[in-house]
């Protein structure tokens, strides 16, 4: 999709002074049709030299800031500061990154600028937030992963926690504050009033990345829940398997899969047993039954493999290197990865974009800009704007007011529909009791799976079976009053039902469809069996998160990356659609493969390894563009703290806080190619001051010097972190069907006006049946019975509530 007339943010003016994380929000923005200015200090910004840098072009730059108009101010200079204010009175939105108070110091901060704008939303973006005890700390991608409780489940059991790629943290920002951006401005709508967004990188991370107090995977079923101190032996979750042209991954979940792997390997007597149908039995007899897959697998390549795994209904998917993904004719032919000038005269091949819609890509359009290019050339101001509706409920949520029909299953569509429903839309989870939800099938004896709990508050639940005409009916009729239908089924499987964006919007023209898939519906790998642990295998994400020296030891098996991501990404298209239906009164179609997420967020890596081949290599947890840059041993045992230098004064710094003055005198480490070459020197002496410390005393002396440095947070440990204390992140969830409360996530960013979510307990699958006939659709009891009684309706069973815990 080229004409941004055809984007739904068409219109829409967006002010970007981010550097570093979450500067892909801008981006995705962009890409979704706003008209996005870049604005830089005279000679660029700080990110046009971040690694790799290839031909005199810094990768991550090019890609976060495609699609964007740049232009030039020196905000020390009163001139330049009340240009900006110009460009205020005509935005809809800003973002900036800058340390909390320096806005403000400048008189640019959110009171200031919305004092000549009411209606404009400003959003921070920072690595802690605008409050609390870190505020004034600096995050690093390493950092965020070892305080956000991601690092602590990343590695081998006895091994050095091992870091995931770059990239993927600095994309999950992007996208959560591109949601909070437009959530903000979508209220505006109707308020007539702007808001000050305040997204902290460190909450993105422990609520939104991978939570560990969230949705989770089946695999959940097979873990244990007392949260043990070593990092787990993930590699039974989603095993990976040697063939003969390279790796293999499967994912063996559901009880059919389990017995379409048995039959495959022959019926084995000894896994006869019917108690192999559960994941927690497979997950104990893994050392007895991984080398009979081992010796089955051995003699085949991976597409007969996947090919044979599709015909037993085994999710089955290669394990691709970088190199591999890149000449992959699916990501071609699916339009995920194109070729495109991302420089003058620098041409490469990138990851497309985040999604489609109405059949189209809404991704790259146009090169990064050079550094001023449109101080001359920006458009004029736009004069139009849209009228707010006159709502005086200020105190109502962004959402009230909106329907979503939820046919979403699994992480991904908990995670996208609970949204909409935290944010005030009337979400109901359409359910068929004879297939339910994989969530609802992962409880560890308790009545209700923990992450039911967390990823279906506040909503309500129809149980309706849509193979019966009469349950299609009923659906086509609440679609009818409905504003959105969400999906992640196979592709097609929406057509086949007789409910395509095309048929429901005969019904209803306003309607916006999202449908969601591993690969999406177009390329050889349309019908795959998808699982998060198939897609970040098959997009290069496993593969780079390994150790450098083992190949055979990947170790991602912990997480259900891109998953949450994923469906935050199709949050932020729906919602993008949902503001362009104001003005145009019509629906859209929105696809988003989770394969593209993933892509997206490891395009540096594939951009470079494009350009010159070799150059994206598997770093482990050595920053091949930072020096000292690593996870250290601290006093105690299995203890852990990351450091990440990025910048010369760190590194001065750094030196003489650990008394590194050998170092500190040795003029060729005063530059980061001089540090690089130089690595194991340095990382020996910072162990030793390292070793002598634990781990919270060694971050709070180097952040208090301004030295990137994070604890690796155990995921309790997170509920007693002072600065998700401070910012009251975690709010306790009740369910009368589980026997405690559990910890959750109040919110992801902060805003003025809008309300943190409530915690409706989730619904049993068919509770709210009787009550949304009556009240949506109208129906009388006698017609509700008499659909009851045929089937078509379903109802909750009851179940007595879990007794509690002494």
């Amino acid at each position: 999709m080229t004409n941004a007339q055809a984007l739904p943010l068409s219109g829409i003016r967006v002010l970007d002074l981010v550097e570093g994380l979450g500067e892909s929000c801008g981006r995705y923005l962009a890409d979704l049709g706003a008209e996005v200015i870049r604005v830089e200090p005279p000679h660029g910004s700080r990110s046009r030299r971040t690694g790799p840098v290839i031909d005199g072009v810094s990768i991550p730059f090019a890609l976060r800031n495609a699609g964007k108009l740049g232009i030039t101010l020196d905000l020390a200079e009163v001139a330049d500061r009340d240009q900006l204010r110009d460009l205020v009175i005509d935005a809809d939105i800003l973002l900036e990154s800058a340390a909390p108070g320096t806005m403000t110091d400048l008189g640019l901060g959110p009171d200031d600028l919305r004092a000549l704008n009411p209606a404009l939303v400003y959003v921070s973006i920072t690595g802690f937030g605008q409050t609390g005890p870190y505020r004034e700390w600096i995050a690093t991608e390493p950092v965020l992963y070892a305080l956000g409780g991601v690092l602590s489940r990343s590695g081998a059991p006895g091994e050095v926690p091992l870091l995931p790629p770059a990239g993927l943290v600095e994309g999950a920002v992007g996208v959560h504050a591109a949601w909070s951006a437009l959530l903000a401005y979508y209220q505006g709508l109707e308020t007539g009033d702007g808001d000050v967004v305040d997204v902290s990188a460190y909450e993105v991370v422990v609520h939104g990345f991978d939570p560990g107090f969230g949705t989770q995977g089946s695999a959940a079923a097979g873990r244990s829940e007392d949260y043990p101190r070593g990092r787990p032996d993930a590699a039974n979750f989603y095993p990976v398997f040697p063939c003969a042209d390279g790796h293999v991954r499967i994912c063996l979940l559901a009880k059919r899969q389990w017995r379409g792997m048995f039959e495959w390997l022959g019926e084995p007597s000894q896994f006869a047993d019917p108690k192999y149908d559960t994941i927690p039995a497979r997950f104990a007899a893994a050392d007895r039954l991984d080398p009979l897959i081992t010796e089955l697998f051995a003699g085949h390549t991976q597409a007969e493999l996947v090919s044979e795994g599709a015909r037993r209904g085994v999710p089955v998917g290669g394990v691709h290197t970088l190199a591999e993904v890149l000449t992959t004719e699916h990501f071609a032919e699916a339009g995920s990865l194109i070729d495109a000038e991302i420089a003058p005269g620098v041409r490469t091949r990138i990851p497309s974009g985040y999604v489609g819609i109405d059949g189209c890509r809404a991704g790259f359009v146009s090169r990064a800009p050079l550094v001023g290019e449109h101080n001359r050339a920006l458009p004029p101001a736009r004069g139009l704007r849209v009228e707010p509706t006159g709502s005086t409920d200020r105190s109502a949520p962004p959402l009230a007011g909106l329907r979503v029909l939820d046919l979403g299953v699994i992480v991904f569509g908990a995670e996208l529909s609970r949204q909409f429903a935290d944010q005030g839309a009337d979400v109901i989870k359409v359910e068929n009791a004879n297939y339910p939800d994989g969530l609802r099938q992962s409880k560890r004896g308790s009545a209700l799976a923990a992450s039911v709990a967390w990823g279906h508050r506040n909503k309500r639940s129809i149980g309706l079976d849509l193979r019966n005409q009469g349950g299609l009916a009923l659906f086509k009729e609440l679609a009818a009053q409905a504003d959105v239908v969400l999906a992640n089924f196979k592709p097609g499987t929406l057509n086949s039902m007789g409910l395509s964006y095309d048929e429901l919007a005969a019904i209803n023209p306003r309607i916006v469809v999202a449908e969601g898939s591993a690969f999406g519906s177009s390329g050889p790998w349309r019908t795959r069996l998808g699982y998060g642990p198939l897609v970040r295998a098959s997009c290069g994400v496993s593969a780079m998160w390994r150790y450098p020296d083992n190949a055979e030891l990947l170790c991602d098996g912990s997480t259900v990356y891109p998953d949450h991501i994923a469906a935050q990404v199709s949050a932020v298209a729906v919602l993008a659609t949902l503001i362009e239906r104001g003005t145009s009164g019509r629906g859209r179609a929105v696809e988003v493969a989770q394969a593209d997420t993933a892509l997206m967020q490891l395009g540096v890596q594939l951009a470079a390894q494009a350009l010159s081949p070799g150059t994206a290599g598997v770093p482990g947890n050595s920053d091949p563009y930072a020096a000292p840059s690593g996870v250290y041993a601290c006093a105690g045992d299995d203890e852990w703290c990351v450091v990440s230098v990025t910048e010369d004064l760190q590194w001065a710094r750094l030196c003489e806080v650990a008394g590194l003055a050998d170092l500190a005198a040795d003029e060729t480490l005063e530059s980061v190619a001089g540090r690089l070459e130089q690595r194991s020197r340095i990382d020996d002496a910072l162990g030793q001051w390292m070793s002598s410390r634990s781990p919270a005393e060694a971050m709070a002396q180097l952040q208090s010097a301004g030295i990137p440095a994070g604890v690796m947070h155990r995921l309790p440990e997170l509920l007693e972190d002072p600065q998700l204390t401070a910012r009251d992140a975690y709010r306790r969830l009740d369910h009368e069907l589980l026997p405690s409360g559990l910890p959750a996530a109040t919110r992801v960013a902060r805003f003025r006006r809008i309300p943190d979510p409530p915690m409706r307990q989730a619904p049993l699958a068919g509770q709210q049946s009787r009550q949304i006939c009556a009240d949506v659709l109208g129906l009388d009891g006698g017609a509700i019975d008499e659909l009851i009684d045929s089937g078509v309706l379903q109802v909750a069973v009851d179940i007595a509530p879990t007794t509690p815990r002494s």
